[in-house]
């Protein structure tokens, strides 16, 4: 069975409660992506997928509930 998916929020509350600009600084990507994704507006290409879990120490496992 899947664990549960975890929210980048938590992950961020997580990592010394880092920002949502921080966030979005440490994968190269805008504030507003990192909101669209935390709201599920949109999805994570494959590559800032990589950079994101990179950025909040997990995995794309734990990341996507898998």
């Amino acid at each position: 069975m899947a664990e549960p998916k975890i929210t980048i929020a938590e992950l961020r509350a997580r990592n010394k409660k880092m920002t949502q600009k921080e966030l979005a600084e440490l994968v190269g990507v805008s504030t507003q992506s990192v909101i669209a994704w935390e709201k599920d507006i949109t999805t994570i290409k494959a590559d800032n997928l990589l950079k994101l879990c990179s950025a909040l120490n997990t995995s794309a496992t734990e990341l996507l509930g898998i």
